[in-house]
């Protein structure tokens, strides 16, 4: 059973047929799927897009890690210039079968991702990763924010001040 995808980068992969302590999947986007992810993140172009992942343990405790890497352009938030920058985050993430979540009554403890039939969506996990390194503020390379000064702050009884040498020191 194929699960459908989840979104413009999907690439569900059955991890019950793998062998745990060797396994790696790599995930390549292709230039339309970059741009269809580029759009969903409202930012100007991502290139580049890779996921590299290597897994191990077993279905009721599944280690994914690895990195995302890509080269996405954004728009400095204080030049409004587009510019390009590399993101490259890091991927840690257990996994486990769904089945053994739906018997978990625990709230405060923060469970495993699940495997749904078997599958877990590598593609979709590459795309959060992504959205998970990309700034939320981006600054082209060698700008800084100075903020806007009109002047100096007159004092607070500036004026009354200028009142009372107007009418001679006479309060």
């Amino acid at each position: 059973m194929n699960a459908a995808p989840t979104g413009p980068l999907s690439r569900s992969v059955n991890v019950e047929r793998l062998n745990k302590d060797r396994a790696e999947i790599t995930v390549e986007a292709s230039p339309e799927e970059c741009a269809v992810l580029a759009r969903d993140f409202k930012i100007p172009a991502i290139r580049d897009l890779v996921g590299r992942f290597r897994l191990s343990g077993s279905l009721t405790r599944l280690h994914v890690g690895g990195s995302v890497e890509a080269i996405v352009t954004q728009v400095c938030t204080v030049t409004l210039e587009p510019f390009e920058a590399k993101v490259e985050e890091p991927v840690d993430v257990e996994f486990t079968n769904a089945d053994i979540l739906n018997d978990t009554d625990a709230e405060d403890v923060e469970l495993p991702d699940p495997i749904m039939n078997g599958r877990i969506d590598f593609g979709a996990l590459t795309a959060e990763f992504l959205a998970l390194g990309l700034d939320p503020y981006p600054r082209k390379p060698g700008v800084a924010f100075e903020p806007v000064s009109a002047g100096e702050e007159p004092l607070p009884f500036a004026d009354l001040a200028a009142l009372k040498d107007k009418l001679g020191g006479k309060a």
